[in-house]
């Protein structure tokens, strides 16, 4: 008998945000699959604009996992996990134990095929799920200033400067051409 995917589905029970009084929860079964659609957004725009040739299915499914380990440990806020290098050294070794752990409740079959999607080892995908989960943060932000929470405020900013300091032209595309149809309303899209 294998845990892993009852363990996976247990995604919607992790509340993101934890600190910030949010006019809507998110999960991150929610937040995953956002960053999963941004991703596969980032690598297609790269791919069909700017002459890349990755795989943007991959980038998505990479996705989908790359906050699995949180099931084991928890959404740790942005400000606690980054205070400084020993609190972030320390999480990044939690999170591999954990990330482990969820490889191990594998089928030695799947084993595997998991281990790279858990792990997010692709190093050309890396930076696009990267920007993907940045911009779903974003995209949380957005919404709730919208919705007149100026809770997240200073973290939109914050979150606003760490991506102008991404290398990513397909990243600077999704924000042009993309970003701001997240401020419209329903009708303003329609």
């Amino acid at each position: 008998m294998s845990n892993f995917f009852a363990m996976i589905s247990r995604m919607k029970y992790i509340n993101r945000w934890g600190l910030m009084n949010n006019t809507k929860n998110e999960n991150i079964s929610e937040h995953s699959l956002e960053v999963a659609i941004l991703a596969h957004a980032l690598v297609s725009i790269a791919n069909t604009r700017l002459n890349c040739s990755l795989d943007a299915d991959r980038a998505a499914v990479i996705g989908l996992f790359h906050d699995a380990s949180e099931i084991i440990t928890g959404d740790m806020p942005t400000p606690v996990k980054y205070y400084n290098p020993a609190i972030n050294n320390a999480y990044k070794e939690v999170e591999k134990v954990a990330e482990n752990k969820l490889i191990d409740m594998l089928p030695d079959s799947l084993r595997e095929l998991y281990r790279p999607l858990i792990l997010d080892t692709d190093p050309a995908l890396a930076p696009y799920v990267k920007a993907a989960d940045k911009l779903s943060a974003l995209i949380k932000c957005i919404e709730e200033v919208r919705m007149g929470n100026n809770e997240f405020l200073k973290a939109k900013a914050s979150i606003e400067e760490a991506i102008d300091e991404m290398d990513l032209p397909a990243l600077k595309i999704f924000r042009e051409e993309y970003l701001p149809a997240y401020y419209l309303t329903l009708d303003e899209l329609g």
